[in-house]
């Protein structure tokens, strides 16, 4: 049962908290997800058109920092994605989460180029799931930099596997949700720490054994780094495991250029459907048709062995039926504007 809500009265009592949390199992549930939640911070409110539960509340705590509240969706475990929203070089990262009462509390850091606490506007998803009942191969894990796992789930209930391959490199391997490949679906990453640190994909591989995601986290001087991270895999479901519904989600890699068709879905019109054209240096515009139903939530990953990274020019637009993306920034460690690889995921709440 949920424990009774907490009055958090300083910040250091939500922090301390939330890493006692942090640690403890998952409990079984029967649903897929158990609970989930997203929202779009515009750096000075909260956006309905890109958040669930409605009521989702961000607090700025410090510059740089945010406390995200999802109400009603508490629960131990589960990861956290972020991708920032600036018309700058900034990235966003997730420093700890976990419940407060019936509610789920995800403290939120964003940083400038020199991973220099900044202010950003920012899209976060919170997702846990376990039990069967996921559409597709879908999964997730939460690991130490050690390979020891604080939290996963996988769709046909077997190990995920993290393995370290030098500093600031990893192999995650989703067992027994296998596909043709040799590269299906798509995934996103994210950094969980308390100093500026960013995770990327660096490339990914589809078997009939397993989906395995080679990850990359880099410090803010651009070197690799360890670091806990997040990461979830996706392949004919939403970023939060769910399918059908939604009836609305879609994702596609960048490799660049746009990667093969198995790794462009749309959940309405198929696979290669999503679109994507060079808006300039850096920037790409992405187009999903006939998946834009509010509230949704859109996450961006870099892809590749270096440092650059991604994120989200601006909030995405709906206009009839059809999300834009306008635009994915890519940028270098120097905070350049750079054509690189990425991947991109779309997920509507209907």
């Amino acid at each position: 049962m949920p424990r009774p809500t907490r009055v958090l009265s300083t910040l250091v009592g939500i922090v301390a908290m939330l890493g006692t949390l942090l640690v403890a199992g998952t409990p079984a549930q029967a649903a897929v997800p158990n609970r989930f939640g997203f929202v779009l911070w515009n750096g000075a409110a909260v956006v309905p058109g890109g958040t669930y539960p409605a009521a989702t509340t961000v607090v700025p705590l410090a510059v740089g920092r945010y406390q995200v509240t999802f109400p009603g969706q508490g629960i131990t475990g589960g990861v956290v994605h972020v991708t920032a929203i600036t018309n700058g070089p900034r990235w966003c990262q997730a420093e700890a989460w976990g419940p407060s009462g019936v509610n789920e509390i995800a403290i939120i850091r964003c940083y400038r180029v020199g991973g220099v606490p900044d202010n950003s506007g920012f899209s976060a998803i919170f997702t846990n799931s376990s039990g069967p009942g996921a559409p597709g191969p879908y999964g997730y894990v939460d690991t130490q930099p050690t390979g020891t796992i604080i939290s996963q789930y996988n769709a046909a209930g077997a190990p995920n596997v993290v393995t370290p391959l030098g500093v600031g490199q990893w192999s995650v391997k989703f067992l027994n949700i296998g596909s043709g490949g040799p590269v299906d679906g798509s995934a996103q990453v994210t950094a969980v720490a308390t100093v500026g640190t960013r995770c990327k994909i660096r490339n990914w591989t589809s078997t009939a054994a397993q989906q395995e995601v080679i990850v990359f986290c880099f410090n803010a001087a651009g070197a690799l780094a360890n670091s806990r991270f997040t990461v979830s895999y996706q392949q004919k479901a939403s970023l939060y495991g769910a399918g059908f519904p939604p009836q609305y989600f879609g994702y596609l890699w960048n490799a660049p250029p746009v990667g093969p068709a198995f790794t462009n879905f749309n959940s309405v019109l198929g696979y290669s459907a999503n679109t994507l054209i060079s808006a300039g240096p850096g920037l790409s515009l992405v187009t999903f048709r006939q998946i834009g139903f509010a509230p949704l939530t859109v996450q961006v990953t870099a892809a590749g062995s270096n440092s650059n990274f991604c994120g989200l020019n601006f909030p995405w637009t709906i206009a009839g039926v059809d999300l834009y993306v306008r635009d994915v920034s890519c940028y270098t460690n120097a905070g350049a504007a750079v054509n690189t690889g990425f991947t991109i995921s779309a997920s509507s709440r209907l």
